[in-house]
């Protein structure tokens, strides 16, 4: 863990959590949901989704999901010479997604308790409300947090200000005083300097550090939450 700049936990009266790779993570069999979608598309199957993760642009596309699922399907299909409905391709895979299907990630329990302990606590997610509700619900997490803050049904998503604002209206704290949680560095380590909160960035494996980028807290996952920062 790395402390640059809070200065200590009596600094902080309220956490916001990111969802997705910070408290929450997929527990659906992604190979058969990669085999199922060719069978709703009626396409013969090729590769298999190790070899279709890399060829992605980056993170998900919040406003075209099925865009950018497309152009990797489309490149992993012409390294296998076949053509096909990529975007078809795509509507199958992301129609069999379970959204419910979700456990806690390692350590999310402790760091719900850490900031249950210390104040107000609530969620801010990128998703849409039809998207992140059924794993908030599957977690009971809307009965630790509040508010839960859907940025995909807001104008404006991570990294903008707005939706941070939006959550620190309802927490009613200010941004200097309302430590923000998650694993994205150009959405939520970004969005939360923009909007002036304090930054805990999870790590989660990510061998390159934050580059330029400069969180409060790197932590190596979300339960490393400390008793006492500095």
């Amino acid at each position: 863990m790395r402390t640059v700049g809070v200065s200590h936990v009596d600094d902080i009266e309220a956490v916001l959590f990111d969802l997705d790779g910070t408290l929450c993570r997929r527990t659906q069999d992604v190979a058969a949901l990669y085999d199922s979608a060719f069978e709703r598309a009626e396409v013969e199957p090729f590769g298999e989704p190790g070899a279709l993760w890399p060829l992605l642009d980056g993170p998900p596309d919040p406003d075209d999901r099925v865009g950018h699922l497309a152009a990797g399907f489309a490149r992993l299909a012409a390294r296998h010479g076949r053509r096909v409905d990529a975007i078809g391709l795509a509507e199958a895979f992301i129609a069999g997604v379970d959204n419910a299907q979700v456990r806690f990630a390692e350590g999310a329990e402790r760091a719900l308790e850490w900031a249950n302990a210390r104040g107000a606590a609530g969620l801010l997610t990128n998703g849409p409300s039809s998207r992140q509700r059924p794993k908030v619900r599957s977690l009971a997490l809307d009965k630790h947090l509040d508010p839960v803050v859907y940025a995909g049904d807001l104008p404006r998503r991570k990294p903008h200000a707005e939706p941070f604002e939006h959550a620190l209206a309802v927490l009613g704290t200010a941004p200097e005083r309302t430590l923000y949680v998650g694993n994205s560095l150009t959405y939520d380590v970004a969005g939360a300097h923009n909007a002036g909160l304090p930054v805990a960035w999870v790590r989660d494996g990510d061998g390159d550090g934050p580059g330029e980028y400069r969180p409060d807290l790197v932590l190596e996952s979300v339960g490393d939450l400390p008793d006492g920062l500095g």
